[in-house]
């Protein structure tokens, strides 16, 4: 394993590391405005949503690592404190890359990278109409980690007002994953896109207590055949079928020829998401 100590890296390669270990990132696309009126858009991957109660946002514009000055967004929030953090999805990613360009200070990223604004109702900067989500917030206090290049400046908004298009809804209302098509950054030069295929679903364990890995028998533990996430499935339940249910469920099934075909078996269901089945099979 490569082990690092960040204080004996440049920036420019602990920023490689970093960004492309954590990640996907959702992408914060801030409207700030400065006290002159000056409109500016730009997008930032240090970024997340940290409380529903109040609802509060997170993103983190840095010092330049060239030049290590501050970005336009971090003066005007310091400004005029209050932001409209834009939802970017599939459809806007390649106009919002542009908006990050190193345009002159009073430059309007709205025209350069065509976007609409859209007047807010409880905040100074405007909204981004191709946006599928729009959060009006006011920043209640901006937290410098550093001063060199580099350096991170915690941005801590409450969200006081939330737009969201009627396209990405589904019919309770709700947002729709695949409607919304949002993407995220990666490393380098890397997005993705959550959307089709590359969405799945994991139950939250919330009302339920699964048995865990350490009640799963040494011989299935130890498979060679299931994986880490087959085991957490497993893991899951919060209950052994009876042993009734099993020789019922035996009776279904051609008996296996060895362990390692049991363990395909199970894992096929697994995969399925059938996990009481793969149990049966399994016991």
């Amino acid at each position: 394993m490569l082990s690092l100590d960040p204080k004996e890296l440049t920036i420019p390669v602990l920023q490689k590391y970093l960004q492309n270990a954590i990640a996907p990132r959702p992408i914060c696309f801030a409207s700030t405005v400065s006290k002159n009126g000056e409109q500016n858009l730009a997008p930032f991957s240090f970024f997340n949503i940290f409380s529903s109660n109040p609802p509060i946002a997170v993103f983190s514009p840095a010092y330049s690592g060239r030049t290590g000055a501050p970005k336009d967004t971090l003066l005007n929030v310091l400004e005029v404190p209050e932001v409209v953090i834009n939802v970017v999805n599939y459809n806007m990613v390649q106009q919002t890359s542009l908006a990050s360009s190193p345009f002159p200070k009073g430059t309007s990223e709205f025209i350069k990278a065509g976007f609409t604004p859209v007047p807010s109702e409880l905040v100074k900067p405007a909204r981004v109409k191709e946006s599928p989500v729009q959060l009006e917030c006011k920043v209640i206090e901006v937290k410098e980690l550093g001063k060199a290049g580099g350096a991170g400046n915690l941005v801590i908004c409450e969200i006081i007002k939330i737009h969201i298009s009627e396209e990405v809804l589904n019919e309770n209302k709700q947002i729709d994953a695949n409607k919304i098509d949002l993407v995220a950054r990666m490393g380098d030069n890397w997005y993705c896109r959550a959307s089709g295929a590359s969405l799945f679903e994991v139950e939250k364990p919330i009302t339920t207590i699964g048995i865990g890995l350490d009640q799963i028998p040494q011989d299935i533990l130890n498979s060679n055949i299931l994986s880490g996430n087959n085991l957490g499935l497993l893991g899951s339940v919060e209950t052994l079928p009876a042993s009734e249910e099993i020789s019922e469920y035996k009776k279904t099934i051609k008996p296996f020829s060895s362990k390692e075909d049991q363990h395909k078996f199970a894992k096929t269901l697994l995969e399925a998401n059938k996990v009481k089945e793969a149990w049966m099979a399994l016991l």
